[in-house]
């Protein structure tokens, strides 16, 4: 039967040589212990027992949605930036020194340790303070060490996507005022980019949000996360007669499992689909993503209202537009009377009848003012009447 590989420092020392393409990977055990390991995906699949296709998943020059896989002997973790492969004794984490995973490392060393062993090391007080404690660390004791490291990727990305999503809020609602007030190519074009970055942010956070809706939808895939109850159920079955032994036989994995682990597999005895702790912590946390996926649709309603306005504005202008293009029209229509007038008397054609009537220029000219007016009042009484222009 297959088991997990205890880390040979020696065999990470022939690995370096003989590989030159490694990649670094974070190795925190029980204890919250760091140790950087410099191997390649074969070592890693054969510490871990996991196939290719599923380490494949948390290659960095690979584009793989955001996922959370559960398998025999191990939890494939792939959120963002968090590349994590978690068993029942220890984390891998993949490229600790990026400054984005470097948080998570730190975190997963103060928060791993078991809450007796972290008590022990700063030493205990007076009496009746130990006995609180014993009490406290009994019930966080209860969290198997899987779902302690869970937890924290969890929390980490949760937090990191609700920090971006607060940093797009605060540029982008100003950017969108100021394109209300003021329509310009600059403020369109900041707005623009704006929207880029929502549309992408938006996706990766659905994309957290969706795999931690289809965890809790499906019971099967939740128990397969349960590592430590699997690593005890191997390695001690259930008796039918007779309490059953529900520690490991073996000395080498009986040092590796926790009293958080031993608490946890106590549960086969009654009901080993029993996924009630675990369907708490991805609540809890489905609950923060959606919360931020809620911000980000929000911001997004926003937007578009702000289109909307724009384009209303737009409309508005445009309208004028066509009205100021109206009059130009209505009193160019109107002078072209005038004008006709004007080129027929202008015509060099001989003829009599103005000699002597000098006088009746100025009547012509009132005459042909004052059609041209009126054929101008006319044009915009009608396109009035008809609703072209405003009253």
């Amino acid at each position: 039967m297959a088991h997990v590989v205890p880390a040979d420092p020696q065999a990470v020392v022939v690995v370096k040589k003989k590989t030159k393409s490694s990649r670094s990977w974070m190795l925190l055990d029980s204890t919250g212990q760091g140790t950087v390991l410099d191997v390649d995906k074969y070592a890693i699949m054969h510490r871990v027992h996991i196939h290719a296709r599923d380490l494949r998943i948390l290659d960095p020059l690979l584009s793989y949605p955001s996922t959370i896989l559960g398998r025999e002997r191990a939890i494939v973790l792939n959120l963002e930036h968090i590349k994590a492969i978690i068993t029942a004794e220890e984390v891998l984490l993949r490229d600790p020194t990026d400054e984005d995973v470097i948080p998570v490392v730190e975190e997963l060393q103060r928060r791993l340790p078991p809450v007796n062993v972290i008590r022990q090391g700063q030493g205990v007080g007076k009496d009746y303070m130990m006995g609180h404690n014993d009490v406290e660390a009994g019930e966080e004791d209860e969290s198997p060490f899987e779902f302690r490291a869970l937890e924290v990727a969890l929390e980490a990305i949760c937090s990191f996507l609700a920090a971006r999503t607060t940093e797009l809020e605060t540029a982008a609602y100003p950017a969108l005022d100021e394109l209300t007030s003021k329509i310009s190519s600059r403020n369109l074009d900041r707005v623009r980019k704006l929207k880029s970055a929502m549309t992408r942010l938006t996706a990766r956070v659905q994309k957290v949000r969706d795999e931690l809706e289809q965890l809790l939808d499906d019971d099967d895939d939740m128990a397969d996360l349960y590592l430590s109850r699997k690593l005890a159920g191997a390695s001690s079955p259930v008796s039918g007669s007779g309490p059953a032994n529900w520690y490991p036989s073996s000395p080498t994995i009986g040092s590796k499992i926790s009293r958080a682990s031993r608490a946890s597999v106590a549960t086969v005895r009654g009901d080993e689909n029993d996924v009630e702790e675990l369907e708490m912590i991805l609540e809890a946390y489905f609950m923060q993503i959606d919360g931020t996926l809620n911000k980000l649709t929000t911001l997004r309603e926003y937007i578009d209202d702000t289109e909307d306005y724009i384009n209303i504005q737009l409309d508005n202008h445009r309208n004028q537009l066509i009205q100021l293009e109206l009059f130009l029209s209505s009193g160019t229509v109107s002078l072209t009377m005038y004008s006709l007038v004007a080129g027929i008397f202008g015509m060099n054609i001989p003829y009599t009848w103005n000699e002597d009537h000098g006088y009746v220029f100025k009547w012509v000219v009132i005459f042909a003012g004052a059609l041209s007016a009126i054929l101008f009042l006319f044009i915009m009484s009608y396109a009035r009447y008809k609703g072209l222009v405003g009253s």
